[in-house]
């Protein structure tokens, strides 16, 4: 099974909105995205609209749904009130349940689930009763895996930020093995495997490979930086060839 490309357009927005003008565009360079093959697009509204607004969602919801049926949108964040209400107008095909405090500049941990074992349980129930699937963002802790599936979770997202930022052989080596172990246990625990946060087209493939059940990796920050070089198109072609849904053209 290959795995699924979800292009995070976080950072496009962020780049937009640092001058608050409407370029570039959330919108069009997510359809880019998906004309060039993208499995879906995600985004991670915060509080303040620092880069993904709430009238972002509407929008890139519709085209979805009106130019590229079939196609996923996923929309993770804090599950408060305000964002429980705005997916539950949204209905994506995929929630995210990210545990952000306001402040934070991005996602750096998973779920602490024993500490929020009824929380959680009450608002995937919620979601799920809606028709959207529910992934959970948890640390690369195997034990974590069984939890989710306790809370009924139906995916859970690794939080790979350890494995992508670690340069350091010995420390690659061994965040590697923490996110593969995790994803096993997530296959034993019957429940899906998400990955996302600092993956990039040279550390991708080793992962993919050695977890054959990884349905999807949710990408931002390394397909906007390539996509400065190589276009966007071209950046998804060349990140589905490191997801291993296509070839790579020198095969």
């Amino acid at each position: 099974m290959s795995t699924n490309l979800s292009v995070n357009v976080n950072a496009i927005a962020f780049l937009r909105n640092r001058r608050n003008l409407p370029w570039p565009s959330v919108e069009g360079l997510g359809r880019i995205a998906l004309q060039a093959g993208a499995y879906g697009l995600t985004v991670h509204p915060r509080p303040d609209e620092r880069h993904i607004r709430r009238s972002d969602v509407g929008i890139l919801n519709d085209m979805i749904r009106t130019e590229f049926p079939g196609r996923e949108f996923n929309i993770e964040g804090n599950p408060d009130a305000d964002f429980v209400k705005l997916v539950r107008a949204a209905k994506p095909d995929q929630v995210t349940l990210v545990p952000d405090d306001i402040g934070q500049v991005t996602s750096d941990h998973g779920w602490d689930i024993a500490s929020h074992r009824s929380f959680l349980t009450d608002v995937i129930g919620t979601l799920k009763s809606q028709g959207m699937r529910v992934s959970i963002f948890i640390d690369a802790e195997p034990e974590l895996a069984f939890q989710a599936k306790e809370v009924g979770a139906d995916r859970v997202e690794i939080y790979t930020g350890p494995y992508g930022g670690a340069f350091e052989p010995l420390a690659m080596e061994r965040e590697f093995r923490k996110v593969v172990a995790t994803g096993k246990a997530a296959d034993k625990a019957r429940v899906g495997l998400n990955a996302g946060h600092d993956l990039t087209r040279e550390n991708l493939p080793r992962l993919v490979a050695a977890l054959p059940n990884l349905r999807e990796v949710s990408i931002g920050h390394a397909i906007t930086a390539d996509a400065l070089v190589f276009g966007m198109a071209e950046t998804v072609r060349l990140f589905r060839v490191a997801c291993g849904n296509l070839r790579s053209e020198a095969a």
